[in-house]
């Protein structure tokens, strides 16, 4: 088994201790390795590293298992580092939900202005552990799922020569909303969804072996009125029978967006204000089977559930054991696999990992119908990238205007100067207005 360095930077989030529970998981895979959390909590931190450490002997395993909040000493001499923080926190995130709907747009984490916010908030770090590694691990790969993921890989793979690809569930979990809307099996609905994290669509589907948009439509036309908890799943299975493309039910904000400002608006609390409410009763369960002789967490208890990152932890055993694996993950469209799309764009499509590195597939282009939303999308990463990295309060406000969900430029001025405003804290003098 590879005998590996890894810093996890994010290592005293409040998804840290699901993520330990999948490397324990996978333990023998990384038997003989040393884990650097990283993270700027050390309460937090020791709670993660003592809980993994119980975990490892449990299991009788040969992990190291370090804390630091000092990034620069933290990476000297790792080979991989697992990203996965939130710049700001939950309070940030409040604000980039929150701060939009004055301005009669929706406000997600990392959809439209409240995404860009976070990217911006994002890069600053990822800039200053690219500056680390440089200088005290030169030879690392960056395996991330620091949102937005692809527009940090975009600001990465645009300015340094460090290797990074991200990873997100979504090509595997969109395709079951759409066929449980539907009151399909889900295993038998085969979609193959590629284009922009967050915002990919089917270039192929089949269900049970047939072209899966007839069954669909039927489906839809006998449920469309019909009472439903799903909403969300109803209205991705609307838009993929009106597209003929499966979506990621991320698009629902686009295209039936002013459904959903509607009810962001009257919402009492917005999604980032319920998980801070349940932020105590989170860390309550992380101490006590810290605390345990046999720690184990328990789903409906744990951020995330029990087993967290869990692509990206495939990804880096494939890589340093060799195991070859086929899975989605987000990188630069360099031998142009999907078309339509620029070569430095990263791209989100499925492809194999080993110990030579990330073999993408070359995909079908998407259908015209989705392909310009996606296309445009794409530019908005590159110039969220471009703002976040090197740019100021101009680049910014380029970006965030050329976001679908932002209705115009003067939008996009009022509510960048107020969203830059009420996150100075975490931002450079650069984009402050």
């Amino acid at each position: 088994m590879a005998r590996v360095k890894i810093a996890y930077l994010g290592g005293g989030s409040s998804r840290a201790a699901g993520t330990m529970a999948s490397f324990m998981h996978h333990g023998e895979e990384f038997d003989g390795s040393e884990f650097v959390l990283i993270d700027l909590d050390q309460d937090r931190l020791d709670v993660v590293e003592k809980l993994t450490r119980n975990m490892a002997r449990n299991q009788g395993l040969d992990i190291t298992i370090t804390t630091s909040t000092n990034q620069r000493e933290a990476l000297r001499d790792v080979d991989a580092v697992l990203s996965s923080f939130r710049p700001g926190g939950f309070t940030a995130r409040a604000l980039d939900e929150r701060i939009p709907l004055k301005y009669g747009v929706i406000g997600q984490e990392t959809q439209g202005p409240g995404g860009m916010m976070m990217a911006l908030r994002s890069i600053q770090i990822i800039k200053s552990l690219c500056a680390d590694l440089a200088d005290v691990a030169p030879g690392a790969r960056i395996f991330n799922y620091t949102n937005p993921v692809n527009i940090v890989s975009q600001a990465v793979s645009d300015y340094t020569d460090i290797p990074i690809v991200s990873f997100c569930e979504g090509p595997i979990v969109f395709p079951p909303v759409v066929a449980k809307a539907a009151g399909l099996d889900p295993d038998k609905l085969k979609a193959n969804l590629v284009g922009i994290n967050h915002n990919c669509w089917s270039n192929e589907a089949t269900y049970d072996g047939q072209d899966a948009f007839p069954i669909l439509r039927e489906r839809y036309e006998a449920l469309k009125d019909k009472p439903t908890d799903d909403v969300n799943g109803l209205r991705a299975l609307h838009l993929a029978v009106a597209m003929e493309s499966i979506p990621s039910d991320y698009f629902n904000y686009y295209y039936f967006r002013d459904e959903i400002l509607r009810e962001r608006q009257l919402a009492p609390k917005t999604r980032s204000e319920i998980i801070m409410d349940a932020l105590p009763g989170y860390w309550e369960h992380y101490r006590e089977q810290a605390d345990s002789q046999a720690p184990q967490l328990e789903q409906d208890r744990s951020r995330g559930g029990i087993h967290e990152l869990e692509l990206a932890i495939d990804a880096i055993s494939a890589y340093y054991n060799d195991t070859p694996i086929r899975q989605p993950f987000n990188i630069t469209n360099t031998g142009g696999w999907l078309p339509g799309f620029e070569e430095s764009t990263v791209v989100e499509l499925w492809g194999t990992v080993d110990g030579k590195g990330f073999h993408p597939e070359a995909q079908k282009p998407l259908p015209h119908s989705v392909l310009g939303i996606t296309q445009q999308l794409a530019e908005y990463q590159i110039l969220t990238a471009k703002a976040g990295w090197e740019g100021n309060v101009a680049d910014a406000v380029r970006a965030m205007t050329a976001n679908p969900l932002v209705p115009s430029l003067p939008v996009a001025e009022a509510l960048y100067a107020e969203m830059a405003h009420a996150q100075r804290a975490w931002l450079p003098e650069r984009l402050l207005p």
